[in-house]
């Protein structure tokens, strides 16, 4: 028996919009831009993705998952997702050496420093 991980579901009042800028901030390519569903993935036919599907209710509280990013630069790839429309956000991280960020529908994601040489 095998089991793969397809792909991470996202709920989203604006999912061609919301995938569409997470589309841009990973660098990934659109794979489905259909009328109910908005797919992304780092390449056509390479796994995981990342599905936005509509929903009516607006996000509440804080995500029980998130996505941690690892960039070569933490400071210039914050500024750059600032720059497109993410936001910092305090959700009780203290003083860590990620920074902890929203996209434009308030979702929670990490941008790690470089990983450490051993």
């Amino acid at each position: 028996m095998s089991l793969e991980w397809e792909q991470v579901v996202v709920a989203s009042a604006d999912p061609a919009a919301l995938g569409q800028w997470w589309c841009e901030a990973l660098r990934w390519v659109v794979v489905d831009d259909g009328p109910v569903v908005f797919e992304i993935q780092p390449e056509p036919d390479r796994l995981p993705g990342i599905l936005f599907l509509p929903v009516d209710e607006a996000k509440q509280q804080k995500n029980r998952l998130h996505i941690d990013l690892r960039p070569d630069d933490q400071d210039a790839e914050v500024e750059r997702l600032i720059g497109m429309g993410a936001s910092r956000v305090d959700v009780g991280q203290g003083d860590v050496p990620w920074v902890v960020l929203t996209d434009p529908e308030g979702n929670e994601f990490c941008v790690l420093g470089p990983r450490q040489s051993a």
